[in-house]
């Protein structure tokens, strides 16, 4: 299965995370993203976060005013089971980035907002499997843009969602 890069996402810090064109991954992240809490977010192991474009349409169905950028991903992936990016997981992104999926995240304390009632943990994995945000290490750095393919490099089967 293959989806496809939705949006590319930074700030200077907090939520949310605005839309750009194309970047830069390094193995400390996407060009140009700054963390508010760097002991929380950031660093080798959590250098990028993404999420599902599905997964973001299925709760604006619920209600929210959630957006892709709006809870900090740093990359909205459209067209992936995203039962299947799981922690180990290794995802291609374009011709040049390889991630690894190390952990989903915890929902932060900055984006009620995004929420009815501000219900953040919506998006908590363990709440609610299978909907939360992952943070990736890079393997293989380089150029990202919108409209790029994404692949799982190794796992699972590809089952459609």
């Amino acid at each position: 299965m293959t989806g496809r890069i939705f949006q590319l996402n930074v700030s200077a810090g907090g939520v949310p995370k605005l839309a750009v064109r194309d970047g830069q991954v390094s193995e400390l992240g996407l060009a140009g993203d700054k963390h508010r809490f760097p002991d929380i977010h950031g660093g080798p192991d959590r250098a990028v976060c993404l999420f599902s474009l599905e997964r973001i349409m299925e709760l604006q169905a619920e209600g929210h005013p959630i957006f892709p950028g709006a809870v900090g991903e740093n990359v909205t992936i459209a067209g992936l089971d995203w039962r299947e990016v799981v922690p180990g997981v290794q995802l291609s992104l374009g011709d040049e980035v390889l991630l690894e999926i190390t952990s989903y995240t915890s929902p932060c304390n900055t984006i009620p907002a995004f929420f009815v009632d501000g219900q953040y943990q919506r998006i908590s994995q363990k709440a609610h499997p299978g909907w939360s945000r992952v943070y990736a290490r890079v393997l293989n750095g380089g150029k990202l843009r919108v409209g790029q393919p994404v692949k799982l490099a190794n796992g699972s089967s590809g089952s459609a969602a």
